[in-house]
């Protein structure tokens, strides 16, 4: 459990706005929970106080109010970045295309090879 400032000081880590005793306060009054400058914020009223905030912050009421903060980070690997080079990197060097395309266009004169069947 957290006191005020405390739970006004994390919420400011998790974004781009500052948060004050007196927003801690307000969010209180939205979500109808009572509370004082010497009253312990737990899992509970700490949920009820995120569910207040949009956008939602990316922590749970649990984890704002535990003692270890910052939360601990996933033991779990990240992805890994993904950026590509150009559009060209996709599809492969333009000499290959030329030829891949240069290969099928003549594929394709609009005649089939082999005996046609007129259907007669």
């Amino acid at each position: 459990m957290i006191n005020m400032q405390e739970f006004a000081r994390r919420l400011s880590t998790l974004g781009a706005d500052t948060f004050t005793s007196d927003d801690v306060v307000d969010l209180a009054t939205a979500a109808d929970v009572r509370i004082s400058a010497d009253l312990e914020i737990d899992a509970a009223v700490a949920q009820r106080l995120l569910d207040q905030i949009s956008p939602p912050l990316p922590v749970t009421g649990a984890q704002i109010a535990a003692s270890q903060w910052p939360p601990s980070v996933s033991s779990r690997p990240a992805a890994p970045a993904v950026s590509f080079s150009s559009p060209g990197a996709v599809d492969g060097p333009a000499d290959q295309q030329r030829t891949r395309s240069g290969s099928s266009g003549r594929a394709r004169g609009g005649r089939r090879s082999g005996p046609r069947q007129t259907g007669r």
